[in-house]
C-alpha cells in the first residue's frame, strides 16, 4: 500500500522543503514521511523553545520506482532514502506510549501523522505513539544532504490494526 497521493507536491530531484500549517498540509506531509526511520537518539523536546525536533531517514516516495516497473535481467531497482529534519513548533508537552527511551539505538518506523484539536500524533510500528500537545499546527520539514540508494521498498499488508493512544507521560 503506497502513501496517499503525493502528486500534489512536485518536488522532482530537488530536496524536499515544506512548511505545514493545517490538517490538509499535515496529511500530505504524512504521506511524504510514511516509513521514515527514526533512531530514538535523534529526537528531542526543546521545552524552553516549545519545539519538538527529530532527524529521520526518509523514504523518498516521490522518486520510488513504480510498482509496474520490471527490472531488466540482472538489474536491481533502487529506491532512495535521505536524512530529513522535522521540527514542530508551539509544542507545550510530549507524551509517549510504548516507547522505551533508554533504548537510544532502537529504530522506530513512522506509519502516519495525524492531528486532532490541540494535539498531533506520530504513530509508529510496534504500537508506539508520540503525542505532541500543540497550540496550532506548525511544522517544518527539510531534506538534509544527499540521498542514498536502497533496495528495500516499504510494503504494508492490509490491516485494520490501530495505533495505541499516547497516554503515558514519559516526556520525549
Amino acid at each position: 500500500m503506497a502513501p496517499r497521493d503525493i502528486s500534489l507536491l512536485d518536488v522532482g530531484d530537488r530536496p524536499l522543503r515544506v512548511r505545514v500549517e493545517d490538517a490538509e498540509d499535515l496529511a500530505i506531509a504524512a504521506s511524504l514521511l510514511q516509513d521514515a526511520l527514526l533512531p530514538v537518539r535523534e529526537m528531542t523536546f526543546e521545552r524552553q523553545d516549545d519545539r519538538f525536533a527529530m532527524v529521520v531517514h526518509r523514504y523518498k516516495w516521490e522518486s520510488a520506482p513504480s510498482t509496474d516497473t520490471v527490472p531488466a535481467d540482472g538489474d536491481t531497482l533502487y529506491s532512495e532514502r535521505v536524512h530529513c529534519g522535522i521540527r514542530f513548533e508551539g509544542v507545550g508537552a510530549v507524551r509517549t506510549h510504548g516507547l522505551d527511551r533508554s533504548k537510544r539505538d532502537h529504530i522506530l518506523n513512522l506509519l502516519t501523522i495525524h492531528a486532532s484539536p490541540g494535539q498531533i500524533d506520530l504513530a509508529f510500528a510496534g504500537n508506539v505513539t508520540i503525542r505532541l500537545a500543540v497550540d496550532r499546527i506548525l511544522c517544518h520539514i527539510e531534506d538534509l544532504g544527499e540521498p542514498w540508494p536502497t533496495v528495500f521498498t516499504p510494503s504494508h499488508p492490509d490491516s485494520d490494526d490501530e495505533t495505541a493512544p499516547a497516554d503515558e507521560a514519559s516526556g520525549a
